[in-house]
């Protein structure tokens, strides 16, 4: 398809993803859900996720996921799929109308909670404990 950078195409998340006009963000990562760190094991794992590069945890709608920011083997250079036929399900299912929407109609993700380094987490538990303290106190 080609088309004049002015004039771009109009392309809506209910027809599915337009992988032919992305960069490939969803082949760039991967995100698992992960439990709730609710003890010191709990935050002691999710700190450790954290001090290995190319990870990052969020959490939205309560729910906790470890992102693994890593690239599929299978990306070529023009961000197409080396195994586009024998791709997995996962990938065949991703960004089809009805689901939800790939990265390139949300392009501004926000998360409940964001955390990119131990630092970042090490704060919010600190944060979390000296809250608990307080209300135990009352």
């Amino acid at each position: 398809m080609l088309y004049s950078p002015a004039d771009p195409p109009k392309v809506s998340s209910d027809d599915g993803g337009p992988c032919h006009l992305c960069n490939a963000s969803c082949c760039r990562y991967f995100a698992l859900q992960i439990d709730e760190p609710v003890d010191d094991e709990g935050y002691d794992h999710v700190r450790w996720y954290l001090m290995h590069e190319g990870t990052v945890v969020w959490v939205q709608d309560e729910e906790w996921y470890l992102e693994v920011r890593t690239q599929c083997r299978h990306l070529q250079p023009d961000n197409s799929c080396g195994v586009y036929e024998t791709r997995p399900q996962i990938c065949r299912d991703y960004g089809l109308p009805g689901g939800e929407a790939c990265e390139y109609f949300t392009k501004d993700l926000e998360y409940d909670l964001e955390f990119r380094n131990d630092a970042e987490f090490q704060t919010w538990v600190e944060q979390q404990q000296k809250k608990r303290k307080r209300k135990k106190r009352k």
